[in-house]
């Protein structure tokens, strides 16, 4: 157990790496953040003068060690844009991003396992069907879109929910929270949906798919023979044993949830590090494109890695 610990940590640690390598390599395509931060009258001088006080042109690897080296320290580096800490200005960001990240995992996590263990049990029912065939929606349609359609219905026409911004906030210590206002909740509503319907039909047909599969098995025809209750065998033994494929995949999906905030972000001007990335894109801010993805890549990883270890717990057979 102690080794596979261990093996799956140096994995987590050569894959931060390799991203952090890849990411920053990609940067020398998005554009010379010199010509951003210059004006239409800089000379030859006040730009090499900048580059070397930015270490842009230091070779490549001693910019991506020193980065490195920084970042281990908590020194993201400076903001070209805002001329900020770069640490600072995603602190102020990320509670937005993790608030919406989280709503959107609850719901898609809870919503999704209702829903699948429902389908399974009533397969050949009209209702089941009917939520089979919607969830195709949630599959095929991109998030943006999603997002678009819900802001045109509960936003413009029916004027229920707000189409844009995070709402009334309050700080407690540093963070600073919606959940705590009324106007900070309904504004959760429609992103944490646009975010997490496609997760969440993932995992409703993952979960029907185990659960039948599951059903048909000896032990649970056994379990019929010695007189149990339908609902004991639907939840304590059928649902148990479909965890395991289950918290797999719903790991990656929770990931790609953090990942892929982005775009909800955008559609919604939603203030977390997603919206703060595209802007960073536009003004060829390299601090803070490699700090976002970098933070990406830790918590991607970190979840994966808390699966694996869930998986194990489960699963005791591989523990040895």
């Amino acid at each position: 157990m102690i080794s596979y610990i261990f093996r799956r940590i140096l994995q987590s640690v050569l894959v931060l790496l390799v991203v952090g390598l890849v990411a920053f390599a990609m940067f020398r395509f998005v554009g010379d953040p010199v010509d951003t931060m210059l004006g239409q009258e800089r000379t030859m001088e006040d730009i090499e003068r900048l580059r070397d006080a930015l270490g842009l042109n230091d070779p490549f690897f001693v910019q991506y060690w020193n980065f490195l080296g920084r970042a281990v320290q908590g020194d993201l580096g400076i903001s070209y844009r805002q001329g900020r800490p770069v640490a600072e200005i995603i602190a102020e960001r990320l509670p937005a991003t993790l608030e919406l990240a989280a709503v959107s995992g609850v719901f898609a996590l809870g919503l999704g396992i209702i829903l699948g263990v429902f389908t399974a049990i009533r397969r050949d029912g009209i209702a089941a069907n009917a939520i089979m065939a919607l969830s195709l929606v949630g599959v095929s349609l991109p998030t943006f879109l999603i997002g678009i359609l819900l802001i045109y219905l509960f936003a413009v026409e029916l004027s229920w929910l707000p189409s844009f911004g995070r709402g009334q906030t309050v700080m407690i210590g540093g963070w600073s929270t919606g959940f705590l206002t009324q106007s900070g909740l309904t504004a959760l509503i429609l992103p944490s949906i646009t975010l997490g319907l496609y997760q969440m039909t993932l995992i409703m047909r993952l979960v029907r798919s185990e659960m039948l599969e599951v059903l048909r098995q000896d032990y649970i025809r056994f379990a019929r023979a010695r007189g149990l209750s339908q609902k004991a065998i639907n939840f304590r033994h059928a649902l148990k044993n479909t965890l395991v494929p289950v918290i797999t995949v719903t790991g990656l999906q929770l990931g790609s949830i953090i990942a892929f905030a982005i775009i909800t972000e955008t559609v919604f001007q939603w203030p977390g590090v997603g919206l703060l990335f595209i802007n960073a894109i536009q003004f060829v801010d390299i601090p803070v494109m490699a700090a976002y993805l970098m933070l990406i890549s830790v918590m991607f990883v970190g979840i994966n890695l808390a699966v694996d270890l869930l998986y194990v717990a489960i699963d005791p057979r591989l523990r040895s």
